[in-house]
């Protein structure tokens, strides 16, 4: 089979630099970073009673690993009012509401032509890590880059995502 069905011309793999992030609905401003989907699913080991040497080897719980984000910052207050969906520092027990901290978020991959290639829903994220504002150093000349950790319950690709002619 060839590795693009479609595009049979092609012999490069996609390169991994052009993508988007979206949720509820939107893009999200500037994300340069997205750590890979990943998910693994742990071994239970077992022996037979009469096979003393050879353990037998079958699949357990699947565990899916936060997924990090990082985007220069800017005006935009996206990652922060995500984080401060389950922090509060307003009333006087710092109490917060947990209704709508979870949400699906889509990453969709694009080849250079800026068409999505795949498109990936990860379900039920919210934020358990926020950074605002990274070290600081006057000796540096990067970009000042917020980040935010997201936990969640798995991913899918959507497979109504196809390979189109690319021109």
């Amino acid at each position: 089979m060839a590795q693009f069905p479609v595009n049979a011309q092609r012999f490069d793999p996609y390169k991994n630099f052009k993508f988007r992030v979206r949720w509820e609905g939107r893009v999200v401003a500037g994300v340069s970073k997205v750590s890979a989907l990943k998910r693994s699913t742990e071994i239970v080991s077992h022996r037979e009673g009469g096979d003393v040497s050879t353990p037998r080897h079958s699949p357990g719980s699947s565990k899916f690993d936060p997924i990090t984000m990082e985007r220069g910052i800017t005006w935009d207050t996206e990652f922060q009012d995500w984080a401060n969906l389950v922090y509060s520092t307003t009333g006087g027990d710092a109490a917060v509401s947990l209704l709508n901290y979870k949400r699906d978020i889509l990453i969709d991959f694009l080849n250079l032509q800026g068409t999505v290639v795949r498109t990936y829903r990860v379900f039920n994220c919210w934020v358990s890590e926020f950074t605002s504002l990274p070290e600081l150093d006057a000796n540096s000349q990067s970009i000042a880059m917020e980040t935010i950790i997201i936990q969640n319950e798995g991913f899918e690709r959507d497979e109504s995502v196809v390979e189109v002619p690319e021109t």
